[in-house]
């Protein structure tokens, strides 16, 4: 009769004799019997475990999540992003020696048994009993990669991933079953594979491409016998056989995978050895996730792409099926974005903005006619170091930018100019045009008229003295004459205007309607984007035709179907003649305006400047019949008033639209469209206005928003009474400081 083992356990014999009733339960369910409840047989207690008929007959298996690839509209890469960092290939692209190795150390008769492996069970029990503990595992490996397959299907979900990996009696026939139904339906080579391109190696590298990649910067079918060895090793436990942290203790493993290895007969004593007495000789590849790798400074135009994944219908119906989708990954995502216009954008930064300086710029290049973005960068690096950020200042909250975007100045003049021309007003136009004057008592909106109740009244000037009228619309745009502009809206009324900026996408940085009041619709005292103003005067050269902005041209999946992607709306905002005419007369800015420091050679463009209010915002938009860009400078916060400042190692006296944005602008576009075909604009004829005073051609545009100098009439400063706008945190903030945006009131 057998002993007992002191202390009343059972002897080896013993606990050997009881599991092989579990041998034999398990050879019950081979032969495809099926088993009775498992509550019947003591398998589980209640709440624990499914009876075994009740388990789904097949293994739902996901798409392996892979790494995503952002290329450019050229194919070139720009960044790779993913939530697992994997490359799944075949069996063929995977070294010979990192299968024998895999298959030596996991599961050594992986090719003589089935979904389980009755003599490992009984050698584990043996080995675990001789030394108190467990120190070998039994399961197949086809049972980890069902194992694999429920964390896969876990995610990044904590909850889901603990429930796949809990190790209770209802989860090992779960996953019995599912290994059963694996080795019947795909076979050892297949399963192999799979486990290979599942399993987890270490270093944020899942699949044994990446964790190749990761470790020795080589494929995996060109992994040698040692570096094979210690991947295999990698798998029982990565962070403590990691070779890149623990050499000493990588090594240990490796070694036992080689002797395994010359065990069973995959290689001979002599080449275990051989590879033993090799050092471990690492070429660390570090893991380049995100936007944060993008090439050529595109990483806000990357994020920018991961947000129109992220919240485009045309991905998914709900938000959480279009995270499943990109974070699943194995994407090829090709984007608008052309590296010429790219490598020009940051070029025009670089020389023109220090990251360091206390002030930022961001430029976006836009196509006519077809909504592209074709460049998009800012001063402020993408990051989280000093000096760096991760808001892109180009674009709206919503898409990552800042809370409200920037106040534009006089930038905004055009589309009251357009707005005043579709309605029949003449460009002969002329209006008083006062250095100084209170807003009308009552401008006419689509519903209230707003009523000028302030007191004293909100008030504004021109930003020289010499700036008095009268003025026709030519001129009055190419000095950027503010009290022009806000008598034009006195006479054609705010609806017009809000109308035509409807037309033209152009919304608040937070993506709300613009609110109908005559600084708002005059003088650009709120906050818009780069991109939006980009998109907007884009309809200018493209004859008045409005084209929503794309970043995405294509986005194949790994088994090489396609995903359906937004396609740019175009609709005709204004009429030919309209744009014809906001064409010519923004000709004359870049020509002998505001805008001079601006203009191109040898080829037709147009633009406007704008600076805001105690100069916190300088903007210049320009464009030609071909490309569209829009270029701020300022402080994200909003807290620097950028007189007696450097920039770029350039001391400013005072910073103007035309000034600084302008050549930055102008840099940027020369370098996108050399050798780019320069169509002409369709202009019109505008007749010369009556010749007025010697008047400063570079003043007219120095403020934008109105606001009293120091001794003159002080007007109304506070445009909302009782009301304070916080700070934003991350750019620009909602306008309203000092007679910027004025208030008033919807009259009865």
């Amino acid at each position: 009769m057998p002993k007992k083992r002191s202390g009343g356990g059972l002897t080896t014999t013993q606990q050997a004799a009881k599991f092989l009733g579990v041998a034999a339960l398990s050879g019950v369910v081979l032969a495809g019997i099926a088993l009775p409840a498992a509550g019947a047989l003591g398998l589980a207690t209640k709440g624990t475990v499914q009876g075994f008929d009740e388990i789904p007959a097949n293994l739902q298996t996901p798409p392996l999540s892979q790494r995503t690839t952002i290329l450019d509209s050229k194919g070139g890469m720009i960044a790779t992003v993913y939530s697992r960092d994997r490359t799944v290939v075949k069996l063929k692209d995977i070294s010979p020696y990192m299968q024998k190795a895999i298959v030596a150390i996991e599961d050594a008769r992986f090719y003589e048994h089935g979904a389980i492996d009755l003599k490992g069970i009984l050698r584990a029990l043996n080995r675990n009993v001789q030394t108190g503990g467990t120190a070998e595992g039994a399961s197949t490996l086809t049972q980890q990669y069902v194992k694999n397959v429920f964390i896969e299907e876990a995610g990044d979900d904590p909850d889901k991933v603990a429930q796949a990996t809990q190790q209770t009696m209802g989860r090992k026939i779960q996953e019995l079953k599912y290994a059963i139904q694996v080795e019947e339906k795909l076979g050892k080579k297949r399963i192999l594979a799979n486990y290979l391109n599942i399993t987890f190696f270490g270093q944020q590298a899942y699949g044994v491409e990446a964790a190749s990649q990761r470790y020795f910067s080589k494929s995996a079918k060109d992994l040698t016998l040692e570096e094979a060895a210690l991947l295999a090793g990698i798998v029982q436990s990565p962070s403590r056989y990691d070779p890149v942290n623990d050499t000493a203790e990588a090594t240990k493993r490796r070694n036992t995978v080689l002797q395994r290895m010359a065990d069973i007969g995959d290689i001979t004593q002599a080449e275990a050895d051989k590879a033993k007495a090799t050092p471990i000789k690492l070429q660390v590849k570090k893991p380049k996730n995100g936007c944060i790798t993008a090439v050529s400074g595109a990483g806000f135009f990357c994020d920018y792409v991961r947000n129109v994944f992220l919240t485009d219908p045309a991905f998914g119906k709900t938000k959480e099926d279009r995270a499943k989708i990109w974070n699943r990954g194995g994407l090829t995502v090709r984007t608008t974005l052309d590296p010429q216009s790219q490598q020009s954008v940051q070029a025009s930064i670089k020389s023109h903005v220090y990251k360091s300086d206390k002030v930022a710029t961001a430029v976006t290049l836009v196509q006519p006619g077809t909504g592209k973005i074709m460049g998009m960068g800012q001063s402020k690096p993408y990051g989280f170091g000093p000096n760096e950020t991760q808001y892109n200042y180009s674009v709206n909250k919503s898409m990552g930018g800042s809370n409200y975007g920037f106040p534009t100045g006089s930038t905004f003049k055009p589309f009251l100019a357009a707005a005043a021309i579709e309605g029949g007003k003449p460009t002969t136009q002329v209006y008083p045009s006062p250095y100084e004057m209170d807003y009308p008592d009552t401008v006419q909106s689509c519903e209230k008229p707003w009523v000028n109740d302030g007191v004293p009244k909100y008030h504004l000037e021109n930003e020289n003295e010499s700036e008095r009228g009268p003025y026709a619309l030519r001129e009055a745009m190419e000095k950027s004459v503010n009290t022009y502009f806000v008598q034009m809206l006195q006479d054609i009324g705010m609806c017009p205007v809000s109308q035509m900026t409807d037309k033209l996408g152009v919304v608040q940085g937070d993506g709300t309607k613009l609110p109908q009041n005559p600084s708002t619709l005059t003088l650009g005292s709120n906050g818009l984007s780069p991109l939006t103003m980009a998109s907007a005067y884009a309809a200018f050269a493209n004859r008045g035709t409005y084209c929503t902005p794309i970043a995405i041209e294509s986005v194949n999946k790994a088994d090489g179907t396609s995903l359906p992607v937004p396609k740019t709306t175009c609709s005709q905002a204004m009429s030919q003649t309209t744009a014809d005419t906001i064409n010519t007369l923004l000709r004359g800015v870049v020509d002998s305006g505001t805008g001079q420091e601006a203009g191109l050679q040898s080829r037709d463009n147009a633009g406007k400047t704008g600076t805001t209010d105690s100069r916190k915002n300088a903007w210049f938009v320009g464009y030609t019949p071909n490309m569209s860009g829009a270029v701020w400078v300022g402080s994200p916060s909003q807290s620097v008033e950028m007189e007696h400042v450097t920039i770029g190692g350039v001391y400013q006296d005072k910073v103007y639209g035309g000034q600084v944005p302008g050549p930055i602008w102008r840099d940027a576009m020369t370098g996108a469209l050399n050798g780019v075909a320069a169509p002409p604009f369709n202009t019109v004829n505008i007749p010369d206005p009556p010749r007025g005073d010697d008047r400063d051609d570079r003043e007219g545009d120095r403020r934008g928003a109105g606001g009293s100098k120091p001794g003159k009439k002080p007007g109304n400063k506070n445009p909302f009474p009782g009301i304070s706008i916080p700070p934003n945190l991350t750019g620009g903030n909602q306008g309203g400081h000092r007679g910027q945006t004025n208030g008033g009131t919807q009259g009865p």
